[in-house]
Order: C-alpha cells, then sequence, then structure tokens
C-alpha cells in the first residue's frame, strides 16, 4: 500500500497563493464587472514568513484569514513541526519524515513506553556531539492532534476544536505559537536541521491575525475546485 503524503512547504506556499486567487470570485457565482485585482503578495525566501500586513491587500475579510492560516501553515506542515505529529505511535525523523531510528513508540501518556521514554534520550537542550535533539517538555502531540496526512482545511478544522487541542481556546492556541518552549524548538533545531521558515513571533503574529480576522480555514482542495 503506497503510505500517505502529507502536504509539504511547497504545496503550503502554493496554498497562500490560491487562497489570494480566491478573491476575485464574484458574489453568488453571479458574472458581474470586473473588479480589479488583488494586488500581489510579496515574494518571500522559503526560510521567511511573510508579515500578518502583507495580507491587508486582501479585502474580503474571510479570504483574508484563510491566507493567513496557509502562510502560518508553512510552519505547521514542516519537518520540525509534523514529525512530532504523527497520525500513528512513531515519531519521525529528518526532512524526509524517515522513521524514528531506533524504534520507538508513543506509549500511553505520547512521551515512550517503560524503558524507552522519550526524556532517556532527549534533554531539555540540544545535545551537539552527539546530534540528539532536545527541548523542555519533549513528547509527542496527541493522536487527536494529528497533523500527519492531513489537509491544511483538516488541520485547521483540528486546532479550532478544544476537543482535539487539548481544551484550549483560540486565545490559548495563539499563545501557544508564540510562546511554547517546545514549539521554539523549531527555530533552533540544531546539528545542521533545516529550521521552520521565519521566526516563533512571525508564526504567533500570523496565528493572532488569523484568529483576529474570524479563524476561516481554507476550502478543502475538491470544494474549492467546484
Amino acid at each position: 500500500m503506497t503510505p500517505r503524503r502529507f502536504p509539504t512547504l511547497s504545496a503550503a506556499t502554493a496554498l497562500v497563493a490560491s487562497i489570494a486567487g480566491l478573491t476575485l470570485a464574484a458574489a453568488c457565482g453571479a458574472p458581474s464587472a470586473a473588479r480589479a485585482p488583488e494586488p500581489p503578495l510579496p515574494a518571500v525566501a522559503k526560510s521567511e514568513l511573510r508579515a500578518p500586513e502583507s495580507f491587508a491587500s486582501i479585502g474580503d475579510r474571510q479570504a483574508r484569514s484563510r491566507a493567513l492560516f496557509a502562510e502560518a501553515s508553512r510552519v505547521i506542515f514542516h519537518p520540525r513541526c509534523v514529525n512530532c505529529h504523527p497520525s500513528d505511535d512513531s515519531p519521525r525523523q529528518r526532512d524526509a519524515a524517515e522513521m524514528h531510528d531506533p524504534p520507538v513508540l508513543r506509549g500511553p501518556t505520547d512521551r515512550g513506553v517503560t524503558g524507552m521514554e522519550c526524556t532517556s534520550c532527549h534533554q531539555d537542550k540540544n545535545v551537539q556531539l552527539a546530534r540528539v535533539p532536545g527541548a523542555p517538555n519533549w513528547h509527542l502531540a496527541p493522536k487527536a492532534m494529528a497533523w500527519q496526512a492531513r489537509s491544511p482545511a483538516a488541520v485547521c478544522a483540528q486546532i479550532k476544536d478544544p476537543a482535539r487541542n487539548g481544551g484550549k481556546s483560540l486565545a490559548q492556541i495563539a499563545d501557544h505559537a508564540a510562546h511554547d518552549t517546545l514549539v521554539a524548538w523549531g527555530w533552533a533545531p540544531g546539528s545542521g536541521r533545516e529550521p521552520a521558515p521565519g521566526s516563533q513571533e512571525r508564526f504567533g503574529a500570523l496565528v493572532a491575525a488569523w484568529i483576529d480576522t474570524g479563524a476561516a480555514c481554507p476550502r478543502e482542495e475538491r470544494e474549492a475546485a467546484k
């Protein structure tokens, strides 16, 4: 059976552009006088994130909210983040989402099993000589928070759902994105690992702006194609 692939950074980048383009759709689907196209979003390097202000040119509030989430999803679906949000019981490693070596299991509390807990190897900071990553409270995200093999629309709905986000409000989600120390590791992964794009500060600002504009979710591809 061919394994499902989760969205790549290039797919997330393409989603930003496609959502921005949807703002030209006519109201109620009826042909109307052509509107001037929205100014294009500024180009950004793969290693950077656009600032929330870059999306001010998208006049439709819901479309702007979707585009903000799409930009934030460039972090969500980066290997530094999605590798610890697997849909099964095994964390992933490296940029190709390889199975964890040595083999490990999430265990009953998402922190490994007896004799092979996450903290048996992962300390509260990176160990450079051994090339072992580390940060405070190292553990897997619960299965209810899996991002692997999920679409941006599915992950967005999941993040908003207290039953699947650890009981958090949207305000708490924004604070988690901006200040959590384990999340922060994504930008300081050590040992030659590629960091997530941008910075935690910029990621937190994008999540906050997404919430402030209504926390709209991207459409599923089949829905957007209609």
